[in-house]
């Protein structure tokens, strides 16, 4: 990238305006055009030896660290023990453990049906609490409405599971009876 004087001037004023840059000027070429602004790069918050450092719109060739998620804070002081500070989370587990032993005990309806409405209570609790601690993967609306779509397929496929089933959609049946021919 040049430099861009202003005016045209270039050459020796060039050299003094990359002379003050390096030496921690920011823009100002020399004494006699003081007026004039020398514009290299974008230049963004001083570094730790408080000379500008150069911002760029491209991103970092190696990620050095991540945003937290909103509302990813403890839900607990920092003073309280890890379970304390991470309880939407492992409520919400609890909940699905208990709906996965529910299923191995032969209970598949009411197991699945468990597993769903946790993932709901999950996404009522993210949307309720200002921190949720790990309950936050992504932001407040995408994780919200992944817990929110996920849970509700959950509940309804419990409720539709033969035999017997709690809620039958006629349409479904139709289909089903469509693709599936006994001829």
């Amino acid at each position: 990238m040049g430099s861009a004087v202003p005016g045209g001037a270039r050459g020796s004023d060039a050299g003094k305006a990359e002379a003050a840059r390096e030496s921690g000027g920011v823009g100002v070429a020399s004494d006699e055009t003081q007026d004039e602004l020398v514009v290299r790069d974008p230049i963004s918050a001083p570094d730790a030896d408080g000379r500008p450092r150069r911002a760029t719109r491209r991103f970092p060739l190696f990620t050095r660290d991540t945003a937290r998620p909103e509302g990813g804070g403890r839900a607990a002081p920092r003073d309280a023990p890890a379970p304390a500070r991470q309880w939407p989370v492992l409520t919400v587990l609890a909940v699905v453990g208990l709906g996965l032993l529910l299923t191995a005990l032969d209970q598949f309806r009411y197991g699945t049906l468990l597993i769903g409405l946790a993932l709901l209570a999950g996404a009522v609790l993210r949307w309720l609490l200002p921190d949720v601690g790990m309950l936050a993967v992504r932001s407040r609306f995408t994780d919200i409405a992944t817990y929110a779509v996920l849970g509700a397929a959950i509940v309804l496929l419990a409720m539709m599971v033969q035999p017997k089933p709690w809620l039958e959609i006629p349409f479904l049946k139709d289909t089903l009876h469509f693709t599936v021919s006994s001829s």
